[in-house]
C-alpha cells in the first residue's frame, strides 16, 4: 500500500487555499458571512495560512439547527473560515483515497450520484433476473430475484473516531495532517464518536469509513451486485439463501470492525418484483417510480411559495432541479404501473396548475 508522508504543506499552499475559498463560496456569494469574510479577503486567507503553518489553527464552535424534511435531523454547520480549511484538506486527500474506492460507491464523488446508482441498479437487476425474464406466462412482475436492502442505524452519530483515524493513518503518515483531522473531528464531539451532518469532511470521511465494508463485500464475500450510496446499500441475487448468509456475515463485520449496526426495520431481503426503495425511487425490474415522499415534498415547497414564504427565484430553482430528477421515472405496459403513472402525473399537474394560477408559467417543465 502506497503511503503519503509529507502532504501537510500542500494543504496550506496559497494556490490550494484560494481554490478552497472559491469552492466554499460557490452558490453562497450573497450570504452575509461570505461578504464579511471578503471585506478583508487577502488578510483572512493569510491568517488561515499562518495558523496552519504554525499549527495554531483551531476550529470555531459549530452552529446547530434542526431540519425537518421530513425526518428530524440535527444539522451542524462550520464557520465559513473552517469550511475553507475543509476544502483545502479534501483537495489534497481526495485524490489519494479516490483510487481506493470501489466503482459502485456512488455518493459524494465526481461523476457519481443518485442517477449513477440508479443505472447500476437497473444493470444489476437485469443480470440477476436473466434480462428480466419472468417466471409466469402473463405477469411481467414475476421476475425471479431478490435484494438485500439495508442502511446503517444513526450512521453519522456512530462513526468511531479512533477506528476512522486508524483507517486514514494506513495511507497518511503525516503527523501534522493527522492532527488537523483530529481537530476537525473533535470539534463536533469529544466522545470519540460521531460526525456532523452538513460538513464536507463528514461526507468524505463517511466514504473512507464504509470503504472497509465495500472491500469486505467485494473482496472477502466476492459479491458481484453490490451498490452503496452513503450508508444505504443494496445487494442483488437470484439466490435468497445466499443473501441470508451474506446478511449475517455483513452484520458481524459491521459490529466487530466498525462498531455499527444495520437498521433493524430497514435492513431486509425483498423480492425484486415488489420494488426496491433506493436513492429516491421505487425501483422495479421494468419500471422506476418516484417515491410518494418526493412528490409530497415538492407540493409542500409549492405551498410555501404560494404563501409567500419562498421567493419566485428560489422556487424556480427548486422546481427545475426536481422535475429534472422526476423525469427519470420509467413505466412499462403493466396495468398496475399505468395506474401509478396516472396518480403521479395527476399530482404533478396539480403543482403546475397551482403555479399557473399565480401567473408562474415559467415553472412548467
Amino acid at each position: 500500500m502506497k503511503t503519503h508522508k509529507n502532504i501537510y504543506y500542500k494543504i496550506y499552499k496559497w494556490e490550494n487555499l484560494v481554490l478552497a475559498y472559491k469552492k466554499a463560496r460557490k452558490g453562497k456569494s450573497k450570504k452575509t458571512y461570505v461578504k464579511k469574510f471578503e471585506e478583508n479577503l487577502l488578510g483572512n486567507l493569510e491568517q488561515l495560512q499562518f495558523e496552519l503553518m504554525t499549527k495554531t489553527y483551531t476550529p470555531k464552535p459549530l452552529k446547530t439547527f434542526i431540519l425537518r424534511d421530513p425526518k428530524t435531523r440535527k444539522i451542524s454547520v462550520s464557520d465559513f473560515r473552517d469550511r475553507i480549511i475543509h476544502h483545502a484538506l479534501c483537495n489534497i486527500m481526495e485524490p489519494i483515497f479516490q483510487k481506493t474506492f470501489i466503482h459502485d460507491s456512488c455518493a459524494n464523488q465526481k461523476g457519481k450520484g443518485n442517477l449513477f446508482a440508479i443505472k447500476r441498479f437497473d444493470k444489476f437487476s437485469k443480470k440477476v433476473t436473466r434480462n428480466k425474464k419472468s417466471k409466469g406466462w402473463f405477469n411481467s412482475s414475476q421476475v425471479k430475484g431478490y435484494c438485500l436492502k439495508a442502511d446503517i442505524k444513526h450512521y453519522f452519530k456512530e462513526v468511531n473516531h479512533n477506528t476512522l483515524i486508524k483507517i486514514i493513518a494506513r495511507k497518511i503518515k503525516d503527523k501534522r495532517t493527522m492532527r488537523l483531522i483530529i481537530e476537525i473531528l473533535q470539534n463536533y464531539s469529544q466522545q470519540e464518536k460521531g460526525m456532523p451532518l452538513g460538513n464536507l469532511t463528514s461526507q468524505f470521511f463517511a466514504n473512507i469509513y464504509l470503504n472497509e465494508l465495500d472491500y469486505f463485500t467485494k473482496h472477502k464475500l466476492k459479491i458481484k451486485y453490490y451498490i452503496r450510496y452513503v450508508d444505504d446499500f443494496v445487494i442483488l441475487s437470484s439466490n435468497k439463501t445466499q443473501l441470508i448468509l451474506w446478511k449475517k456475515e455483513i452484520i458481524e463485520f459491521l459490529q466487530n470492525n466498525l462498531t455499527l449496526q444495520p437498521h433493524p426495520q430497514k435492513s431486509r431481503i425483498i423480492k425484486l418484483s415488489r420494488g426496491i426503495d433506493f436513492v429516491g425511487f421505487r425501483n422495479f425490474c421494468n419500471s422506476r417510480l418516484l417515491k410518494k415522499r418526493s412528490i409530497r415534498k415538492m407540493s409542500e415547497k409549492i405551498k410555501k411559495y404560494l404563501e409567500g414564504k419562498i421567493s419566485k427565484n428560489k422556487i424556480n430553482k427548486i422546481y427545475q432541479g426536481w422535475i429534472a430528477y422526476a423525469k427519470w421515472t420509467t413505466f412499462n405496459n403493466n396495468p398496475m404501473m399505468k395506474i401509478w403513472k396516472e396518480k403521479s402525473y395527476f399530482k404533478i399537474m396539480i403543482i403546475h396548475e397551482k403555479c399557473s394560477a399565480k401567473g408562474d408559467m415559467f415553472l412548467v417543465g
